[in-house]
């Protein structure tokens, strides 16, 4: 099961207490004051780690809480140290407060850490206010309470590549022939409800996380069909795949769908489209593919380059891919912006390309 967002009640340990004690051992006179210090609360932190890739572990734990730490002892003996709460989190994770939504921690590098809630400060024991002028205190004071916040765990997706299209456009079947990721697939809408990571593990054994985000539709970026749930991941994407349906199998026009996906990338978050990206014509082995095809190439404003023609139900095409896989340095960029020409009505803006 894969979830994105859980909210979790935190609450850091109390601080143990400083107590009262004296030293009453034999041939030892006038043993004075050995009431020991209590210890720190434990505390929560966030940790980031690549071996996780949702918050499903966290899904049932809704109250997060950290050891409280011990009180002191006699023979001036410190108390345990509460043990630290450390929660794993995918790379990509905010942690928001949720009464706020201020934002305190945004995790994005391997095994970088968060502290959210401090654990409570350990009370003095009567030891500690022993002093030239008061040799024997009758005093100590109780640990603090730990802090406590109930926060949003929020995961946007950091994958190398997003394939995003209309529903029914093959991007499940496509991420199943690249990473080999048994996925479900059938003919109807939002057969892809949660987004499907895989990894493309190239010739020189360098990893590419690909993410399938389940269809987008007109006006998605106002949270229609599965909307915002999902477009959030596409915003730490490095490169975008739009995949279209060429052959027109359910009735839509392809060129219509690949201004349509752009429009609610748009919406959304104007700088996705600031992303490099590659146009994937999918079904080209359906009748009325080609002829769809050359319509497409004929309004498309961008490089050719861009634009792949496959079948991810056949092969078909396939081979090609891989290749640019295999041998593209997926974060790098050419500093030319190609403009594409006034027909495209989306989007003005230069497009990078890698």
């Amino acid at each position: 099961m894969f979830v994105d967002t859980v909210k979790l009640q935190l609450i850091a340990g109390k601080g143990g207490n400083g107590i009262i004690a004296w030293r009453r051992e034999k041939f030892i006179p006038k043993g004075g004051p050995s009431g020991g210090n209590g210890s720190k609360g434990g505390s929560i932190i966030f940790k980031a780690t690549p071996q996780i890739f949702s918050l499903d572990h966290l899904r049932n734990h809704r109250i997060v809480k950290a050891e409280n730490g011990g009180s002191g002892g006699p023979n001036n003996r410190q108390g345990k140290t509460g043990q630290t709460q450390e929660i794993a989190v995918p790379l990509g994770t905010l942690i928001k407060d949720a009464r706020t939504g201020e934002i305190l921690a945004d995790l994005t590098e391997k095994d970088q850490e968060a502290l959210i809630c401090q654990g409570g400060r350990g009370g003095k024991g009567n030891c500690f206010f022993k002093s030239s002028t008061h040799q024997a205190p009758h005093k100590c004071t109780e640990g603090k309470e730990g802090e406590t916040r109930e926060v949003v765990v929020e995961l946007k997706l950091i994958a190398d590549i997003g394939l995003i299209g209309m529903p029914n456009a093959g991007k499940s079947t496509l991420i199943s022939k690249i990473t080999h990721l048994p996925v479900k697939i059938a003919p109807y809408p939002f057969t892809t409800l949660v987004p499907n990571l895989g990894l493309f593990q190239r010739e020189d054994y360098h990893r590419i996380l690909i993410a399938d985000i389940p269809g987008i539709i007109k006006d998605a970026h106002n949270d229609r069909g599965l909307g915002l749930s999902f477009l959030k991941h596409i915003e730490r994407t490095s490169i975008l795949f739009f995949v279209v349906d060429i052959s027109g199998s359910e009735g839509r026009d392809p060129w219509e769908d690949f201004l349509l996906l752009r429009n609610e990338l748009k919406e959304y978050n104007e700088e996705l489209l600031q992303k490099p990206f590659l146009v994937l014509l999918n079904k080209v082995d359906l009748e009325g593919s080609q002829e769809n095809e050359e319509i497409f190439r004929k309004s498309y404003p961008f490089p050719e380059n861009t634009l792949f023609s496959l079948s991810g139900l056949t092969g078909e095409g396939l081979s090609a891919l891989m290749k640019w896989l295999n041998t593209t340095t997926l974060k790098a960029r050419q500093d030319f912006c190609p403009k594409p020409s006034p027909s495209l009505q989306v989007s003005q803006e230069h497009i990078p390309l890698w």
